[in-house]
């Protein structure tokens, strides 16, 4: 879940960010702790069974075999493919962000470029804004559990102003088997080629503007639906997996500190615990936790932004920003 800290930074102070550091909501080690003690709890019993339980003939087969699985784990390139899954999952969740689908540019130049103070003026610019949220609302069903439990049905969507009874019905008649989120964009477009044609909009530019916003507007929510169809592939976020955690699954036997009087190459002091191999853990583990958070469906919607600020609300602005301009 990503935590706003921009407010315990404003100040530059010395320890401003080190502060950061100790926040426990959205850390990393909230995220990590139980895997962490688990690493820590295992690495401690394989530790006490090689000193204290195992006789001097198995100890010397034991770290033969922590020497091979040292030397073999640093040939799985955890680093390499981590990498470029970091680069992979995050730039996918932060486009997903640059990409909403927000509807203020468009209400701006429906309400400036439209004209007429009458009832007909003023449900031509609401109708034309509610087409606009009506596509986000569909496009949001789709890809958010969370929108899509506070709208499960088209009756519900009908129920809450974004779709008449009639709308309903030419939308239900046109067979596809993907998602009609394009519907509302040609009725979008239909309504304001006729706006023009009847003076409502007075200059041919004005409507090229407000089908370029519109146009605009569906890239958005056509980004959001590609990146909701087609995920990471399953293949690539099973090898990541597995090379992390057969890793450290080898580091358990391969980093233990072995008997420093049988000589062995780099061990030469006993300090009981890894230190950094423990730092390692944190660092790829928690990289690769972190990571499988974003690939849940669309994170930003369902936690972070919550799907209800671009929907609900919106509503209630589409009809005050229809409801016909004041002279200043």
């Amino acid at each position: 879940m990503t935590v706003t800290y921009s407010s315990k930074v404003a100040n530059a102070t010395f320890l401003s960010f080190h502060r950061l550091l100790l926040r426990w909501k959205g850390s990393i080690y909230k995220l990590l702790y139980r895997e962490f003690i688990l690493f820590a709890l295992l690495y401690t019993v394989l530790s006490l069974v090689y000193r204290l339980v195992l006789s001097e003939k198995q100890k010397r087969l034991f770290e033969k075999l922590s020497i091979y699985c040292d030397r073999y784990a640093e040939q799985i390139p955890v680093t390499f493919v981590l990498g470029f899954y970091v680069t992979l999952v995050v730039n996918r969740w932060w486009n997903q962000f640059v990409n909403l689908p927000w509807t203020d540019r468009l209400m701006f130049l429906i309400s400036s470029c439209v004209q007429g103070k009458d009832e007909y003026g003023r449900l031509l610019r609401r109708t034309l804004v509610r087409y606009v949220n009506l596509t986000s609302l569909l496009i949001f069903r789709s890809v958010s559990t969370a929108v899509c439990k506070r709208f499960p049905t088209i009756d519900h969507v009908v129920e809450a102003g974004f779709m008449t009874p009639e709308e309903r019905k030419v939308f239900e008649n046109v067979r596809s088997p993907h998602l009609k989120y394009w519907i509302p964009v040609v009725w979008f477009s239909n309504l304001a080629s006729k706006a023009r044609q009847e003076g409502r909009i007075q200059d041919s530019i004005d409507l090229q503007n407000i089908l370029n916003e519109m146009n605009l507007f569906r890239t958005w929510c056509a980004t959001l639906f590609g990146y909701d169809w087609v995920g990471v592939p399953l293949v690539y976020t099973q090898v990541v997996t597995l090379a992390v955690y057969t890793f450290f699954f080898a580091c358990l036997i391969g980093r233990q500190f072995l008997d420093p009087t049988q000589g062995h190459p780099g061990h030469d002091l006993d300090l009981y615990i890894p230190i950094f191999t423990l730092l390692q853990f944190f660092f790829y583990c928690g990289w690769l936790k972190f990571l499988n958070i974003l690939l849940l469906q669309l994170v930003l919607f369902s936690v972070f932004l919550g799907p209800i600020p671009f929907v609900v609300p919106q509503l209630n602005l589409d009809r005050r920003s229809s409801a016909g301009r004041r002279s200043p």
